[in-house]
């Protein structure tokens, strides 16, 4: 129930479940304690804080060495435009969720991103439209 709306008061969750409230409340605060719940956040709605290009930008590096990829890590995070990050396997190392404004934006940001060290090839993918995006694992 959190993962689907963070404000639902635990009194809610506590009729919906048949538990008392203290139950409820000692479990959402264990689930904190113990990591299931890591942070609680607004999802805000891309368009309107003016972040409508959505880009999926595959990143290739010259070499796998552990200083590398450390050093791309800690590189690729300070870009604000930089929505995620995850290392793969496969063809490319990384696979970046970019959130510009537009496809100028988009390319001010590209030049800086190749402009890291170690970087042989980008390759990114422009999402024309959005058919899903959730954000609750299901459980």
């Amino acid at each position: 129930m959190l993962q689907q709306d963070a404000e639902i008061t635990n009194k809610e969750i506590s009729f919906k479940l048949h538990k008392s409230i203290a139950t409820v409340h000692e479990r959402v605060k264990r689930l904190k304690d113990q990591g299931y719940i890591k942070r609680v956040v607004a999802i805000l709605d891309r368009k309107k804080v003016n972040k409508s290009l959505i880009a999926f930008s595959h990143v290739l590096l010259k070499d796998h060495s552990a200083g590398t990829l450390s050093s791309f890590e800690k590189e690729v995070v300070k870009f604000p435009e930089v929505m995620e990050c995850f290392q793969m396997t496969g063809t490319f190392d990384f696979i970046l969720r970019i959130a510009t404004t537009d496809m100028d934006a988009y390319h001010i940001f590209y030049r800086q991103l190749a402009a890291l060290p170690n970087i042989t090839t980008v390759q990114s993918f422009f999402v024309l439209s959005e058919t899903k995006s959730d954000t609750a694992y299901p459980i």
